[in-house]
């Protein structure tokens, strides 16, 4: 099953069902009006919302209507709760390389996490409005999940059964604000504005064995200006699952349902495949030739992330998002 919000002039948007091909979707506020509504109450909307599916698979639905990507909010707006992982330690061990830094061995068994901003989020076609050039415009692909309610100390294996849809992010950096930042050791704010999330999010099944329980073993493409940046496949050096994950931030509380945990940026150790993010192109420049050549994003850039699966169709929708100047209102 595949669902959307789209706009309707509220925050949160109308839920929808989308067709597995991304061409056709239908409401269902008899059912309910927001994504939240529907993961409040997963086990008694989730069936009615498949049997919606099924009919609109089956072209039974009277009343569906084209679905555009440019119409889609985030899946959800607005959640309680978004905390991004670091799942891929040979990203974070090769940026710390590229500064002379050790990487710990705790790395290795101990997630790192944080907490980003979910009061809002932006649509895939939405543009990433930055006030400043200077301050480091750098694209994050990556898959996140969804979850209903968690209970506080959840084994990462019970954790995998909590997650009830996928999809993939732009988790939107802001470089040269993160070292100020970390220098503190008091962790992100102004580096991390409002994250991008695909047109749809899809209960498992829709992944088919690319899905293994806690890993998305497919390819996530970036593509910047045009040119390929990488695709690295998100199931390859991915070292802590998505259990894990959800397990280490319901380490000592409980996690409501709508929670969002974002795996961090897809990267492969050593791979042709490229980089899910500027930074780390600019990371192996400097290994290979002491400094960085490939610049960080600028006014007027357009980046595409997308995921397909084995037979080449779109899971997700893709984002498309073009940098602009963001310009401070004038208030009266």
């Amino acid at each position: 099953m595949k669902l959307a919000s789209i706009k309707n002039n509220t925050r949160d948007g109308q839920l929808v069902v989308v067709n597995k091909d991304l061409t056709l979707a239908v409401t269902v506020s008899d059912i309910a009006q927001t994504m939240q509504q529907a993961l409040d109450n997963w086990s008694e909307i989730s069936p009615k919302l498949e049997e919606v599916y099924s009919k609109l698979q089956a072209g039974l639905v009277s009343n569906a209507f084209e679905f555009k990507s440019e119409n889609a909010m985030a899946p959800i707006p607005r959640a309680f709760h978004w905390a991004d992982g670091s799942a891929y330690v040979t990203h974070v061990e090769l940026v710390r390389k590229a500064r002379n830094a050790d990487l710990p061995e705790t790395f290795w068994t101990d997630p790192l996490m944080y907490m980003g901003a979910s009061d809002a989020f932006i649509g895939a076609n939405d543009a990433i409005e930055i006030e400043n050039e200077e301050w480091g415009i750098d694209f994050e692909s990556e898959v996140a999940v969804i979850t209903d309610d968690v209970p506080a100390g959840i084994s990462a294996e019970d954790a995998k059964k909590r997650i009830k849809l996928v999809t993939i992010v732009n988790d939107v950096s802001l470089r040269n604000l993160i070292p100020n930042e970390l220098a503190k050791q008091f962790g992100f704010y102004q580096s991390k504005p409002w994250t991008t999330f695909a047109p749809v999010a899809v209960t498992l099944d829709e992944l088919e064995n690319a899905w293994d329980g806690g890993k998305l073993h497919l390819p996530l493409i970036s593509t910047l200006n045009s040119t390929k940046i990488g695709s690295p496949n998100a199931g390859v050096d991915m070292t802590f699952d998505f259990g894990q994950l959800i397990a280490h931030a319901a380490k000592s509380r409980s996690l409501m349902a709508g929670t969002i945990i974002g795996s961090g940026t897809v990267a492969n150790k050593g791979s042709l495949d490229g980089s899910s993010c500027l930074a780390e192109v600019r990371c192996l420049e400097i290994i290979k030739d002491g400094k960085p050549s490939t610049p960080f994003m600028k006014f007027g850039d357009k980046i595409e992330i997308e995921m397909n699966d084995k037979k080449g169709n779109s899971i997700f929708g893709k984002i498309s998002q073009v940098v602009k100047k963001y310009e401070t209102p004038v208030l009266s």
